[in-house]
């Protein structure tokens, strides 16, 4: 089983996650951002995974450091509990829901980078700001090491997040699965 437990603790946020990229069924989340646990939780049942994340943040400030530190934890998390190459690499998903369409497209290549195409009508959905699905995204791909390609459209700020979380949570589970001939997909022979 490919699992990793990450803690971090700031004087901003205290968060524990552990993640298992083999094993669905487990999916303990407590951010304190309704709306916020809703996705992860998505992420975490469309992808297959386990997780078990708390976050305790200064919400009394805003949201920012949560989402933000949890992206940033989620992503370790992630590149920990991975440890192994020869993976497939390369996971691309689009997901409908209703009026609206996300995509996301990943290459998990140790070279992170983020293009993030999504625009929204409303300020925040729940007590999440809808600007910190961005800075969420950022925060997960830059630590997890991957190239991370995603996007919405839509009229409905709810919908459009949520098919952009349940197409990372595909994407990514089309990439982690492990190459049945056991060899790293690169022209360079490693990830």
């Amino acid at each position: 089983m490919r699992e990793s437990t990450v803690k971090r603790e700031t004087k901003e946020t205290q968060i524990t996650a552990t993640l298992n990229i083999d094993k669905s069924g487990d999916c303990i989340i407590s951010t304190g951002i309704g709306f916020f646990d809703h996705m992860l939780t998505a992420f975490t049942v469309h992808g297959g995974f386990g997780l078990k994340l708390e976050c305790k943040g200064d919400l009394e400030v805003d949201c920012h450091h949560t989402a933000e530190d949890v992206g940033i934890v989620l992503g370790g998390a992630f590149k920990a509990a991975l440890g192994v190459s020869q993976i497939m690499r390369y996971g691309s998903a689009r997901i409908p829901m209703d009026e609206s369409l996300g995509w996301c497209d990943t290459d998990i290549s140790g070279r992170p980078f983020l293009v993030f195409d999504a625009r929204f009508k409303s300020a925040q959905v729940g007590t999440l700001d809808t600007q910190m699905v961005e800075e969420f995204m950022r925060a997960f791909a830059f630590n997890a090491g991957i190239t991370l390609h995603i996007g919405a459209y839509g009229d409905n700020d709810h919908h459009k997040i949520e098919a952009m979380f349940k197409a990372l949570a595909y994407a990514l589970k089309a990439a982690v699965k492990v190459n049945a001939d056991g060899k790293v997909i690169s022209t360079k022979g490693v990830l």
